[in-house]
């Protein structure tokens, strides 16, 4: 975490884990020749708060460190961004112990995290859903940050302080039980080491730190196939292309819908299992179905994959590339290509050249072996096919009679009987060119 003479800048609130990590830090100040300064936020929430400013600053100036103070209201700043009071202090803190960190020339941030700390997160990120990171808990070292006391219980802190005589502030609120993470901290934590093993947050610690490194190699794997698999389109959207994805591991792939929705959002709050497992059904649904997703973002599916954009902004059309190809009927058994976007086609019965086209007044198609048709646009309409898509839907026409609404129906009439001789073959496989 820390070598010789690098820069460290403290979060010190004035509570027990925090005046731990600074005295621990003095050690080492004079060991490492660190250059060590604190930071005090004042969240104007507690009355005790200007008690607790107060006796940082005396600490402070009686032991040498430079000292930040800054006084915040994070009530308005939760209320003006929509957080609730915990993201809010989380966010002003992170923002003013960065700020002082580049000012004194990219300093390390060390913050009290502590072993009971991590096992709350842990236990929150589980009840309320978390992908494998999330189970990672709280890391050691994150970027500039680093944790030095993650790795001891609550209990040692303050039997470390009581033996060396070191006072502290208590914050009050920790004992109210207003925040989900106070529930867990003086509920189920305690209930768990008292009923099922005296060890478990010792346990959950070492669980963690095997789930970071799985993370870790999991995101690798998932940023590989992320840049395999996604591309930027002319109108500012991501398009996920679909081949690409099919060849993904499949425990990856909702991994890397998830950087992909992150990519295309600017934004990883608010993305959860419910939009990456949308994103999912999409892909085995047809062409021109879409769903709302966070950010004002859409989910496009087409016949390349899935394009995520803006929603209400304009795509442009993508062509798809077409394989034609006509052959003679094998002999035996036939074989039917099992894919949404390759058909087969009595080629005898075509009476004019096939046009892979949008649809047309007139359009219609044989809807039964009795020769029963029916009007495309009363087609679209039995399907529950928005009125928006359907001019967006590839066809594959015979004059006026379609003989394949692409990635839905295909036309009763052109299916291959014991009379077909020549089979035609399209598939459709995506691209900008109508080959």
């Amino acid at each position: 975490m820390l070598k010789r003479k690098d820069k460290v800048v403290a979060g010190v609130s004035g509570g027990p884990d925090s005046i731990c990590l600074l005295f621990m830090l003095l050690k080492l100040r004079q060991e490492l020749e660190l250059s060590l300064a604190a930071v005090h936020i004042h969240h104007g929430l507690r009355q005790a708060a200007d008690a607790d400013e107060a006796y940082v600053r005396r600490l402070c100036s009686e032991w040498g460190v430079k000292l930040f103070v800054f006084h915040e209201n994070v009530a308005e700043y939760a209320r003006i961004h929509k957080l609730t009071m915990e993201e809010a202090g989380r966010n002003v803190r992170r923002m003013r112990f960065e700020e002082v960190s580049a000012s004194l020339g990219g300093a390390k941030i060390a913050l009290a995290h502590h072993q009971d700390d991590n096992a709350e997160t842990l236990l929150l990120n589980l009840c309320r859903g978390s992908r494998l990171r999330g189970l990672g808990g709280i890391a050691p070292v994150e970027g500039a940050y680093i944790r030095p006391l993650l790795g001891i219980r609550k209990r040692e802190i303050e039997s470390y302080l009581e033996k060396r005589g070191i006072s502290y502030c208590t914050d009050e609120t920790n004992l109210e039980e207003n925040y989900t993470r106070n529930r867990i901290r003086n509920r189920v934590i305690p209930y768990l080491e008292k009923e099922v093993n005296r060890q478990t947050v010792r346990h959950m610690a070492d669980m963690m730190e095997e789930i970071r490194g799985m993370a870790g190699y999991v995101q690798e794997e998932t940023l590989q196939w992320l840049e395999r698999c996604v591309k930027k389109t002319d109108t500012k959207g991501i398009l996920i292309r679909q081949e690409i994805y099919m060849q993904i591991p499949e425990f990856l792939r909702s991994y890397v819908l998830c950087e992909a929705l992150y990519l295309a959002a600017g934004h990883r709050k608010d993305v959860e299992g419910v939009h990456i497992r949308a994103l999912q059904e999409l892909m085995g649904k047809q062409t021109g179905r879409r769903i709302s997703l966070p950010y004002g973002l859409e989910g496009l599916r087409d016949y390349e994959g899935i394009l995520l954009k803006k929603s209400g902004q304009k795509e442009e059309e993508l062509c798809p590339r077409v394989y034609q190809r006509i052959f003679d009927r094998p002999e035996g058994p036939l074989r039917f290509p099992d894919l949404p976007y390759t058909k087969w086609f009595d080629y005898d019965i075509i009476k004019n050249t096939v046009k892979i086209r949008h649809r047309q007044p007139g359009d219609y198609l044989t809807i039964d072996r009795q020769g029963n048709t029916q009007k495309l646009k009363q087609y679209f309409i039995n399907e529950k096919i928005p009125r928006e898509e359907r001019d967006r839907i590839w066809l594959a026409a015979d004059g006026q009679e379609i003989m394949w609404v692409a990635g839905f129906r295909q036309n009763q009439k052109y299916q291959i009987s014991d009379r077909t001789k020549r089979i035609l073959e399209i598939e459709f496989y995506g691209g900008e060119e109508n080959d």
